[in-house]
């Protein structure tokens, strides 16, 4: 019987490696996303939808679960309903009966009366949490990027230097964002720059930090004990007053270790260019962020719905779509869809063209409209012969739009 359960584990989640029973995974997904409004007006940044059928968070819990870590604590703060009923809905599948759980965890007010203030915050306020799992590290992940990772690999890495902690870095991020890392030729980190705009020494290799961080548990406890008098709420604080005494390393994603040749992609999402340019690479003809790997599928919530189709119109044309995403009960009916990603149950109607454009869950285009580089959010209802994406002076005056003219239509919006 033993046997045969395994095999199951392995045929579901092929490559999982058991890290259980010394790994706690936090994932921080307390941010209030204003760089995303309006799509963030009504939920957590972690909760904004992506991809046709996830949400943002779904690609670090994904990874964790693929990696083989049970013990998941999800630190929540503003806006949090509809990510904690994301996670209720389709992350309730480990077993608390032999130690695993996912535990959403908002501000418990252990210490003080506050909210998180920031990473380190959070984390002392949770101290116990830590100290109760039982584990002899805790891996530290941002809940609002896009990106695949196997985390195993970073644990030997981070045994094999017997590392205090290990910073995940990546040579390339969107915007240069993060922090900038220097190391020596060991990987041992010589210099932690908050601000990205220290010079770099010849004889030093610098990256950027991702956000994400292996302590050893007890160091991590050790460590923001240790600073609590010092009011730090931001962990990066803390880190760089360390460099010089504790022993850090940085371990570069996509480099020799780990799933090299599969996953190269990380993407922070600074504005809502960014969120759409990184949804648009999902449609890219070489995908830089393939989502249709058997062996390290990104796991979600999908409702209920009927399979997606298209049909003709009024007047004999058909649906079509082109290069695009379409999220289950959708049905575009005689009208065109190219280049688009379009949620769940989203209806495009006669003689109606959707072009460069994110569609989120029941919206109905109307027959006749024209809507191009747009985001509609969720239950928006575009009446007939409307256009969108083409007058920008006109679109302006009654939408968010972006620098690169990207047009976000909110919920409730009637005044078209």
């Amino acid at each position: 019987m033993r046997l045969f359960t395994f095999k199951i584990k392995r045929l579901i989640y092929p490559g999982v490696k058991n890290q259980s029973s010394e790994t706690l995974g936090i994932g921080l997904a307390g941010k209030p996303g204003e760089e995303l409004g309006p799509l963030t007006e009504t939920r957590a940044k972690a909760a904004v939808p992506f991809g046709g059928q996830y949400r943002i968070i779904d690609f670090t819990l994904s990874n964790a679960l693929h990696s083989g870590l049970r013990k998941l604590l999800v630190l929540t703060q503003y806006k949090s309903h509809s990510l904690h009923k994301h996670l209720r809905d389709g992350w309730s599948i480990f077993n608390p009966e032999l130690g695993e759980y996912i535990t959403t965890v908002p501000p418990q007010m252990r210490t003080d009366e506050f909210w998180y203030q920031g990473t380190a915050d959070a984390l002392l306020q949770n101290l116990y949490l830590i100290e109760r799992s039982g584990c002899d590290y805790v891996i530290i992940l941002p809940g609002d990027h896009i990106y695949r990772m196997d985390y195993a690999p970073v644990l030997e890495f981070h045994k094999e230097k017997q590392a205090d902690l290990t910073v995940i870095t990546t040579t390339e991020l969107n915007n240069n964002s993060g922090h900038t890392i220097q190391m020596d030729e060991d990987n041992r980190v010589s210099a932690f720059s908050i601000s990205g705009s220290k010079e770099t020494s010849q004889s030093m290799t610098e990256k950027f930090s991702t956000g994400a961080y292996i302590f050893s548990t007890a160091y991590l406890i050790s460590l923001i004990n240790n600073h609590i008098a010092k009011e730090t709420p931001w962990l990066e604080d803390i880190i760089q007053t360390i460099i010089s005494t504790d022993k850090v390393y940085a371990y570069e994603f996509g480099g020799s270790m780990g799933r090299v040749s599969q996953d190269r992609y990380w993407r922070v999402l600074h504005s809502l260019d960014d969120y759409y340019a990184a949804s648009m690479d999902l449609l890219k003809y070489e995908q830089p962020l393939n989502l249709y790997q058997p062996d390290w599928l990104i796991r979600s919530y999908v409702g209920q719905h009927p399979p997606a189709r298209t049909a003709p119109g009024d007047y004999g044309n058909e649906g079509i779509f082109i290069n695009s995403i379409i999220g289950s009960g959708s049905v575009i009916t005689g009208s065109s869809v190219q280049n688009s990603i379009l949620f769940n149950n989203a209806v495009v109607k006669d003689e109606a063209v959707v072009h460069s454009s994110i569609i989120f869950d029941d919206v109905i285009i109307g027959k006749n409209c024209h809507i191009e580089n747009c985001i509609i959010e969720k239950g928006v209802i575009i009446p007939n012969k409307t256009v969108l994406g083409v007058d920008n002076i006109q679109d302006r005056s009654r939408f968010h739009m972006t620098e690169k003219d990207l047009r976000v239509i909110p919920k409730g919006f009637t005044d078209f």
